[in-house]
């Protein structure tokens, strides 16, 4: 039956059969801070929600909190952030902070607040075997609870630290990919590899769905776009883009140009 549950749940979190997925990824604050476009948390979380996106990556919290409001309107599919890192603050002490993750909460919890999916990261290069021995227990954990109850597992892998100097670079990316796959991952959201030849390798080296992320905010919301071009022509199954989407200059403007970008059909000039 859990099996049945999870395949139902992860057709609706990235769109269905006939499209790629465009995933907003808002789960930024509870490692950055509120950085510039997560103010009014509701009120972004309900203009996303009524534009053409397939799911939101959120926080429980604040999964809770818009259940809560008053005018829910529509609501696309819910993946919940499980866990929480430090790796993000140690990359820009030069590599000299400490590694340390830590689950929040379990699937089961979850579920019961109306998720469709989890995700946690899976953190390699990162120079500290015991830090990545828990991000492989942690994971495999994980995995494990999302088979008992039901629910997909999106594992956001990821080459970070003192060993990695490109972290696109395919070898990484084929690396922790098949981690995730490995470790009993349905989905993946990982880097681009910087451009669309390299990036289908990986793709095609996944027996599972690649969704792309998009990382700090691009130099433009046309180099953003053209990103998701290329993605959708390397047969990733979609993107979760955050900064790119609720720094935008006009939110629902760039995630309409996403939207066909993504599904390759002609979008509004710039």
């Amino acid at each position: 039956m859990s099996g049945w549950g999870k395949k139902i749940r992860l057709n609706r979190v990235l769109g269905g059969s006939k499209r790629r997925a465009l995933v907003v990824a808002f789960d930024h604050a509870l490692v950055l801070g509120p950085i510039p476009g997560t103010e009014d948390p509701l009120g972004k979380i309900r203009q996303f929600a009524r534009a053409d996106v397939d799911a939101l990556l959120l926080n429980l919290g604040l999964i809770r909190q818009f259940a809560n409001s008053t005018t829910l309107g529509p609501i696309p599919a819910l993946i919940a952030r499980l866990d929480w890192t430090t790796v993000w603050s140690a990359i820009g002490q030069n590599g000299s902070g400490a590694l340390r993750s830590s689950l929040l909460a379990h699937p089961e919890d979850a579920l019961r607040q109306g998720a469709d999916a989890v995700l946690t990261y899976l953190v390699v290069g990162t120079g500290d075997a015991e830090f990545e021995m828990n991000e492989i227990t942690r994971n495999a954990e994980v995995a494990r609870e999302c088979e008992r109850v039901g629910i997909p597992l999106i594992v956001e892998s990821l080459a970070r630290g003192k060993d990695v100097q490109n972290p696109g670079d395919p070898k990484w990316l084929n690396l922790h990919t098949r981690m995730a796959v490995e470790l009993g991952a349905d989905a993946v959201k990982t880097d681009y590899s910087g451009n669309t030849a390299s990036m289908r390798s990986v793709v095609e080296e996944c027996p599972i769905p690649i969704l792309v992320l998009g990382g700090s905010r691009h130099a433009s919301d046309k180099h953003a776009l053209d990103v998701v071009r290329d993605v959708a022509a390397a047969g990733a199954a979609g993107v979760f883009f955050g900064r790119n989407v609720f720094q935008a200059d006009d939110i629902s403007k760039f995630i309409e140009q996403a939207r066909a970008a993504l599904d390759g059909t002609p979008e509004t000039e710039f």
